[in-house]
């Protein structure tokens, strides 16, 4: 008689509280953008913690110059299609522009998101009074919620591009005092997106929430990268924080296992892919 293969273990799906403790206990999340229910399985079957739906479907999927045009419709759509091809990760949905401009707004578009689309928590961008008023209003009605500070692709217009923030030690101090601001609003995570490895070093040791660094350094207690970036498929020159990992291994589902191997290892980012 043969005895039968050891049953698979079950692993538990990563929540809300899930991302503070690892946090606490030191271990990287591991984080990456899924589009449709395919790649979600690709990410799901490499141990991805968080798949976040990122308004960046509006450049990457739909060709788009900036993300302003993606849709909470466009989010909704293609967050239920990932959300299909999950079992463990948290799932997370970005707020598109202005979909947050009122808290009625913003509670109307976060229905949609958690409720229609089936993402566990949403993400807005910016530390500004109404943004922080946002987040109170969300987290009060039992809604996570994952900030977005440094470089906010939203405020493209405002800034004049996509450009690294936080280096003048004015504006350092005021993304310290944000990152404070958000966690009191109820925020629950924080993306770091652009800002010197070392600003974010101190950010993510001054609060009591996980930081997701992308192009933040790897003292940040998880890394987020747009999976076609990771993958060398964005056209145009290659952005400084990111990197090809397909050329190295050759598939897309090694290409993940090993970004998520060398989150998990700091390896990734190393110096040349930080500010």
């Amino acid at each position: 008689m043969y005895a039968s293969a050891a049953p698979t273990p079950v692993q538990r799906p990563v929540t809300v509280p899930s991302l503070r403790r690892m946090k606490q206990e030191g271990q990287p999340i591991v984080a990456l953008t899924a589009y449709d229910a395919s790649f979600a399985h690709v990410l799901d079957s490499a141990g991805v913690d968080v798949v976040l739906v990122g308004d960046s479907l509006g450049m990457v999927i739909q060709g788009h110059a900036t993300t302003l045009p993606t849709t909470v419709d466009d989010i909704v759509y293609h967050c239920a299609a990932v959300r299909r091809g999950l079992t463990r990760p948290l799932l997370m949905a970005d707020m598109p522009f202005l979909s947050y401009a009122t808290n009625a707004l913003a509670l109307a578009t976060a229905q949609r998101l958690l409720v229609d689309a089936g993402a566990a928590m949403v993400k807005l961008e910016g530390g500004q009074s109404c943004v922080l008023d946002a987040i109170q209003f969300l987290a009060e009605r039992e809604v996570p919620v994952c900030a977005h500070l440094g470089l906010t692709p939203q405020s493209v217009l405002r800034m004049g591009g996509f450009r690294v923030q936080g280096r003048e030690l004015d504006a350092q101090k005021l993304m310290l005092e944000q990152a404070h601001a958000v966690v009191d609003a109820g925020a629950q995570a924080l993306v770091l997106e652009c800002v010197p490895a070392s600003l974010a070093k101190d950010i993510t040791a001054a609060i009591p929430i996980p930081t997701i660094g992308i192009g933040a350094g790897v003292d940040c207690d998880g890394q987020i990268l747009v999976s076609y970036d990771l993958l060398g498929i964005t056209p145009g020159k290659r952005i400084r924080f990111t990197k090809d990992f397909l050329i190295e291994t050759g598939s897309v589902a090694a290409a993940v296992e090993r970004y998520a191997e060398d989150v998990r290892a700091r390896r990734f980012p190393a110096l040349e892919h930080s500010f």
